[in-house]
């Protein structure tokens, strides 16, 4: 396959009009249980016998281990296991990578040898509470030789920088530049070339509950069976099963409360692995659940932390025709995602616009810090916040006004499905109405004026606008096609439903994943489930399947929940609806081509007088077996397993790296700000976003997602940084130091919506989880800089913190006046 030689789309969906339930703003079928305290959450679970690990942090950022001396703990009160990291691996083995090479970067749940960031695992405690646990850490001795520490990523890739991984001869773990189209002539051609150099650096998730599991292994049956907070705990649980050396027959997880992830509880295997193992040696259950300072340290999941250079060929009359972009990724100690959030980047690399080429270089450098994860966006957020500072800056030199610029490279909505010169599609999208729908919500006309205004007193207001996108269900080949020859090309990431009727005719959903993680996975299902059958969104009942004995599922993760459910509660009810017309006409004596659903049943097709409902058919199947034809089996429960509806294959020369997000969500975000310049504060006035993600299946969860992520948003933008020092020292470990927005913070959103249906999914749905995170970094830099343009000041770093401000306003050489 080459680059325009792609396999046809999945044929085009009809959607229906006359919605019930899908669109509403019902109240969400979570919310009680949360509202009253009953959760459930790690922390409130009792197992009789349960005993308590603590993990000894290294406060060294690069050393080798000599020594571990543990004899004064193992007898302190309520001690019954201390494991070292050497311990650990002949009990464990490593744990998931998907990087290049792994063998040559591996990474455990307990250090071995040698230590690669303040905050890494040397040995665990267990004891009969977290107290006693953590009061016998402190009699382990550990002995350790220093090793140079490297922290900046730029010089972590020069000669002679101190090896994180020997095996790896360099700190560069991944280094490959693709090419997408003819970059050459179209900055040959070009008018100007724009060039940029901008730094993102790193935040994360601050979950209310940090990760946690609990780990109960019964010797007799020889089974482990675990309880935790981390996502995706059926498909990929199979890793956290390897790494322990427990068959998958006996190895059962089961779905917590995640109590808030943002993506950083995406895939943590590391809890599962020490409770695992400490429960398996003693025959108790083992609960391990991070304190606030393990979770800043080692939670594994560091946000993206970028070094940018990018050009920008443009024509004069503001067309934007070429983009190469060069990008350092600091992925911190370890890379255990590999480089897959550059392919979140390169699912969106043109933003909403018809640039014609692409060259994008990726260099993974590896430094003394906690690696990166999953953070609301995976990199997705960066490509969209680089992007527009860079069209931004196009306009600026060609004085073209922000909204011209993009109006006039907007992919036109005649145009989709829209294929970017990576080979992902955009499936729809209509980007100038999201546009001027932004404009008019947000004020735009108003607020210039009154920017004009407040100038002449003295005042920095700025008005930010940036469109951009939100790609929403990855394939899972955007984690190998990397690779010429990757390790696992694996291709499947579906999701499971099960729909059972019972005999009084309610219905349950079992759903096989998307643990409650604030993306509403129960409302959803209930409003589709309704709108199938014409039934109370909260009458049906919804449960979860353990790992054990489940169909296959992946989880939450790149907005892909709300989508994927949908398609399978759209085969299995269709299955449903199969067997209960076969019943139901074997009870009317008619044929079932003659029958139609209506209002929750079938009834004759102009004879809506002569009809069963499905509580009735479903009386009938579960008890009077003898009523029906012999092949009709007794109870009414079908299940799905619906896989990507729209996913192809790389090209052999990655020339095109085929279809793998392609329902494509796009949002305008109008912030107001107001710059202090004496004292570097920005204090947000005013803040409206568009956003379009299809079709809404329930408004008011989805104005949650914005508001919400464009809170952290705000955070990113503003306030949080992890920062480590030049000797490798995280300074930034507690909410003492690591700031985060309040609700005084956070201003009051005006939002609207735009729905422009999806052709490829049920219903029209589009992902919509990330957008608000993905859009205000973005918006708020832009709303700075606009601010400060009087002054000659381009902010070019997240985050924009008073120190940075300052500091950029001094080199300017402007003059702090009135704020």
């Amino acid at each position: 396959m080459t680059a325009v030689e792609r396999p046809a789309p999945p044929p085009v969906r009809t959607h229906k009009e006359d919605r019930r339930w899908v669109g509403k703003s019902i109240r969400k079928v979570e919310d009680p249980k949360f509202l009253r305290g009953r959760g459930g959450y790690v922390a409130d679970l009792v197992r009789p016998g349960t005993l308590h690990a603590a993990v000894l942090r290294s406060p060294m950022p690069h050393a080798r281990i000599l020594s571990i001396e543990t004899a004064a703990a193992e007898a302190a009160p309520g001690v019954h296991l201390v494991v070292t990291g050497a311990q650990a691996a002949e009990l464990t083995g490593p744990l998931p990578d998907f990087g290049p090479d792994p063998t040559k970067h591996t990474w455990r749940c307990l250090a071995v040898d040698k230590v690669r960031y303040v905050g890494e695992g040397v040995a665990v405690v267990v004891a009969d509470d977290r107290y006693l646990a953590e009061d016998a850490l402190q009699l382990i001795e550990v002995e350790y030789d220093p090793l140079p520490p490297v922290t900046d990523p730029e010089a972590a890739l020069r000669p002679g920088a101190a090896l994180l991984h020997e095996a790896l001869e360099s700190n560069c773990a991944y280094d490959r530049q693709f090419t997408f189209g003819d970059v050459a002539r179209d900055f040959a051609e070009a008018d100007v070339v724009v060039r940029d150099r901008l730094r993102w650096h790193r935040s994360g998730g601050q979950p209310l509950e940090t990760v946690g599991a609990i780990a109960d292994f019964d010797p007799a049956t020889e089974k482990l069976t675990v309880h935790t907070n981390s996502l995706s705990f059926t498909s990929y649980m199979f890793m956290a099963a390897g790494a322990l050396g427990i068959p998958m027959n006996k190895f059962d997880v089961h779905q917590v409360p995640a109590g808030g992830s943002f993506g950083s509880k995406l895939f943590v295997t590391k809890p599962t692995v020490i409770a695992g193992m400490c429960s398996r040696i003693l025959g108790r259950p083992v609960v391990y659940l991070e304190d606030r300072v393990d979770n800043m340290s080692n939670c594994d999941h560091h946000g993206s932390d970028r070094v940018y250079d990018v050009e920008l060929a443009v024509m004069r009359d503001g067309t934007l025709r070429s983009i190469t972009i060069d990008t350092i990724d600091d992925y911190g100690a370890y890379i255990q995602f590999g480089v897959g959030h550059h392919g979140n980047a390169l699912a969106q690399v043109t933003g909403p616009y018809t640039i014609g080429s692409v060259q994008y270089r990726v260099r993974a450098a590896l430094t003394n810090k906690n690696q990166q994860g999953a953070y609301r966006g995976f990199g997705s957020e960066v490509n969209n916040w680089m992007l527009e500072q860079v069209v931004d800056k196009a306009a600026r030199e060609l004085g073209m006004d922000a909204a011209e610029i993009r109006r006039r490279n907007f992919i036109p909505p005649e145009a989709f499905p829209y294929f970017i010169p990576s080979g992902n599609v955009y499936d729809s999208g209509d980007y100038a109405t999201v546009l001027e729908k932004a404009l008019e919500l947000g004020e735009y006309d108003r607020w210039r004026a009154e920017q004009a205004r407040l100038r002449e007193e003295g005042r920095y207001i700025g008005i930010g606008l940036i469109s951009a996108q939100e790609r929403s269900v990855f394939s899972a080949t955007e984690f190998w096609f990397w690779f010429d020859e990757p390790n696992a090309p694996v291709t499947s990431s579906p999701e499971s439903v099960t729909l059972g009727v019972d005999a009084t005719g309610t219905i349950t959903a079992t759903l096989y994943s998307c643990a409650f993680w604030g993306n509403s996975p129960e409302t959803m299902v209930a409003q589709l489930v309704a709108e199938e059958f014409d039934c109370d969104p909260h009458s049906v009942s919804i449960i979860y399947h353990g790992l054990s004995g489940g169909l296959p599922a992946t989880g939450p993760g790149g907005s892909r929940t709300t989508v994927m459910l949908a398609g399978a509660v759209e085969g299995a009810s269709a299955k449903i609806k199969a067997k209960a017309r076969r019943a139901a006409a074997h009870l009317m004596e008619v044929d079932p081509e003659d029958l139609e659903w209506a209002e929750g049943g079938f009834q004759v097709r102009g004879v809506p007088d002569q009809r069963k409902g499905l509580d009735e058919i479903a009386a009938m199947l579960h008890m009077f077996k003898h009523s029906f034809p012999e092949d009709l089996e007794s109870g009414l429960e079908e299940s799905k397993v619906y896989d990507h509806p729209y996913t192809t294959m790389p090209a052999p020369d990655r020339s095109d790296l085929g279809v793998f997000y392609p329902f494509m969500g796009n949002a305008c975000h109008v912030p107001v700000v107001e710059v202090d310049v004496a004292t570097g504060e920005v204090r947000i006035l005013a803040y409206a976003a568009v956003h379009d993600c299809g079709t809404l299946v329930n408004p008011r969860s989805l104005a949650g997602h914005i508001v919400g992520g464009t809170a952290q948003g705000i955070g990113t933008a503003l306030y949080e940084e992890f920062v480590y020092d030049d000797e490798g020292q995280l300074v930034t470990s507690s909410f003492l130091d690591y700031s985060i927005p309040t609700a005084m913070e956070v201003p009051e959103l005006r939002i609207g919506h735009v729905e422009t249906p999806s052709p490829y999914t049920p219903h029209g749905i589009k992902g919509g989880g990330e957008g608000g995170r993905m859009m205000a970094p973005a918006a708020l830099n832009a709303a700075v800089n606009d601010a400060l343009a009087p002054l000659g000041v381009r902010v070019t770093e997240l985050p924009m913190t008073p120190d940075r401000l300052r500091a950029a306003i001094r080199e300017a050489g402007a003059a702090p006046g009135r704020g």
